[in-house]
């Protein structure tokens, strides 16, 4: 009994410490902006993750399947539309506001995945009471969080709503990509991916730019370690050591670290206003999350043919 508590806690404070580094990335990604031009900065991320994979796990990945591939390359390009999306929008919003924004993916996921499965053959999973509440609530936050009299709504805060759901599009395939036996394999060709296509976007879409410093190279360096590849195999290693609603709950946090980061870093306060936007945001993420475990939450609408 001991043994499975302490495991279970010690799960935690990964996935917590996961968190964490996932909430810094918003306002350090602000300062990588400054000096290297988003799409860029995207490709040189995920080709240094992919040479780092290659180079610590030459065995496993030298030989991939062609599922691999193909549910790689699908979700590679699911990936590389959210992260492109977020990148430039940074350029145009602030941390705090791209953190909350890239949240609704949470409550997007459900309804992507309800409207996947009329077309594919993806495992049914119906829209709850929960799912639909939380829509609503993000929705009324979403609203509140970028009127006038919280922060206005930015071209960057609708390239992040984009971003969010194509973010949802990948977490719905993931699911179904998730038999593949290798997941290293799968995201290590989605690495590569995200690489070649933030590289080719780059020099046919901006004015490619890179001022190479100290703070460049460690800022990059610890998006590539510790937000991608780290928190990629702690996410893999522990989670399945806790329950998903308890998982669930941690993840939901990083909106409000990245907000915290965003006002150490760079000095952003979100208004009163905005403040209470982005408590809707946080509310519906949560009763979303918990609409198969709540008993009214747990309701379903209508019923999958």
């Amino acid at each position: 009994m001991f043994n499975t508590f302490s495991k279970q806690r010690r799960a935690e404070l990964f996935l917590l410490s996961v968190t964490i580094i996932w909430g810094s990335t918003f306002a350090i990604s602000k300062y990588v902006l400054l000096y290297c031009s988003p799409l860029m900065y995207m490709s040189i991320r995920f080709f240094l993750a992919a040479g780092i994979v290659l180079v610590l796990f030459y065995r496993r990945v030298s030989v991939i399947p062609i599922t691999t591939y193909i549910k790689g390359g699908i979700l590679g390009l699911f990936l590389y539309f959210g992260f492109a999306l977020q990148t430039v929008g940074l350029k145009y919003t602030t941390a705090s506001k791209s953190a909350f924004i890239t949240g609704l993916m949470v409550v997007l996921t459900p309804l992507v995945h309800y409207l996947a499965q009329k077309f594919t053959k993806i495992t049914p999973k119906p829209i709850r009471v929960g799912n639909i509440l939380g829509v609503i609530c993000s929705i009324t936050g979403l609203y509140i969080l970028t009127a006038p009299e919280g922060s206005s709504f930015t071209i960057g805060d609708i390239m992040t709503l984009g971003a969010a759901l194509f973010f949802a599009f990948y977490i719905v395939y993931l699911d179904f990509a998730s038999s593949e036996p290798d997941k290293l394999q799968l995201t290590y060709v989605q690495f590569w991916v995200c690489g070649i296509l933030g590289l080719i976007s780059a020099w046919l879409l901006e004015d490619v730019k890179i001022i190479f410093t100290t703070e460049l190279v460690g800022f990059v360096l610890y998006l590539v370690i510790f937000a991608t590849i780290v928190a990629m195999w702690v996410q893999n290693q522990f989670q399945g050591d806790t329950t998903p609603t308890r998982a669930a709950v941690i993840f939901s946090l990083e909106p409000v670290l990245a907000a915290f980061f965003a006002y150490l870093m760079l000095s952003e306060i979100l208004s009163i206003t905005a403040i209470i936007g982005a408590i809707f945001i946080m509310t519906g993420i949560i009763v979303s999350e918990f609409s198969e475990e709540l008993r009214y939450l747990n309701l379903i609408v209508g019923k999958n043919r």
